[in-house]
């Protein structure tokens, strides 16, 4: 028997798995807290398999992963566990340390006390982990990593770096350089979980993933989906506002394209050399996806306000080119598309 262990398993991401993992797995175990910014109401969500056992635990409690390995010995954990949000990981600092940091370690100290050792540990990472990343000088090609755009180059309205333009983010060309708590901490998870694993012999399959959206992502959090958002304020019949100048740029990829992606993961028997870099493989800016929600709902124009967040970066897009080789994967809904079906399900949706 086959058993794997989602770690987050209720979450958007894990409802989207699961019921693949409950195709290719004999028994699938979701570990979650079931916590209230993303559940609401407490209750085993309607998008997750019924074939999929729910396992009501916080990573971060080890006695909870005692629990758990009493009754579940997993061949493959996906660890999606994760605090999220950029902005709020400069106020809750802990909060996002004690997640994501912490909670990776628990179960990794759960599972060499036990002496588990599962075929592969399978984690989603996160783009921020490359902060602004490698930037090209227009004039001679040159590259370089220029930083944190600082708070007062941000107030002086100094959106981009003089001369130069962003690259594709990409695991084998760009290194890491997170700007925000969040970042920091999902690269730290990555280290650990390739550390371990490589001195247990344990396969570690490392993601990067851009900004997920899709049908199933939570209404309710508002540090996840700048598309529910969106779609609030033009239903409402009011302008979006817009930050900065409008041309912040992101990878806006859909979930069933990164659900297929961490499943064919699941399949892989050695480590990865270097994370996989999932999204669309192109960049949408901000203003563009306003005007598609605006024009969908029929409201005014958005707006570009010049207002900012600190420890934003200015673009991320993926080079999907290793993931596509090494996954035989590929994104198949385009971003336009995917708005669409998002905001089909926003409207339909009970939470709304």
């Amino acid at each position: 028997m086959t058993t794997c262990v989602v770690t987050g398993g209720a979450g958007f991401i894990g409802c989207a798995l699961s019921t693949a993992l409950a195709d290719r797995f004999d028994r699938v175990v979701a570990l979650d807290n079931l916590h209230p910014q993303v559940h609401a109401d407490q209750v085993r969500p309607p998008g997750l398999d019924q074939r999929v056992e729910l396992f009501r635990g916080d990573v971060t409690v080890a006695s909870d992963w005692e629990r758990l390995l009493d009754h579940v010995t997993p061949d493959v954990i996906v660890h999606l566990a994760a605090e999220t949000g950029t902005a709020q990981s400069l106020t809750e600092a802990s909060r996002h340390g004690l997640v994501n940091v912490v909670g990776t370690t628990r179960m990794l100290d759960a599972l060499a006390t036990r002496d588990v050792r599962p075929r592969s540990i399978v984690l989603t990472s996160s783009r921020a982990v490359y902060g602004e990343g490698a930037w090209r000088d227009r004039r001679t090609g040159g590259i370089s990593y220029p930083g944190q755009r600082s708070h007062a180059m941000l107030t002086s309205g100094q959106w981009e770096f003089p001369g130069l333009e962003p690259v594709p983010h990409g695991s084998r060309t760009v290194r890491p350089a997170p700007s925000s708590i969040y970042g920091s901490t999902k690269l730290c998870q990555e280290n650990l979980v390739a550390a371990w694993c490589q001195s247990m012999g344990v396969a570690s399959v490392l993601f990067r993933l851009q900004n997920v959206y899709g049908p199933g992502q939570s209404l309710s959090n508002p540090y996840t989906g700048i598309v529910p958002l969106f779609a609030r304020i033009a239903k409402a019949g009011k302008s979006i506002p817009v930050y900065e100048d409008g041309d912040i740029v992101r990878d806006f990829v859909f979930i069933d394209d990164v659900a297929s992606a961490i499943v064919a993961g699941t399949g892989l028997n050695s480590s990865t050399a270097d994370p996989f870099d999932i999204g669309s493989g192109s960049g949408t800016s901000i203003m563009q996806l306003a005007t598609w929600i605006a024009a969908r709902y029929g409201a005014p124009a958005p707006h570009v306000t010049g207002e900012f967040r600190d420890g934003d970066v200015r673009s991320g897009v993926a080079d999907i080119e290793a993931a596509q080789a090494a996954l035989a994967w590929r994104p198949a809904v385009p971003v336009e598309r995917g708005i669409g079906l998002l905001c089909d399900w926003i409207d339909g949706s009970e939470q709304y």
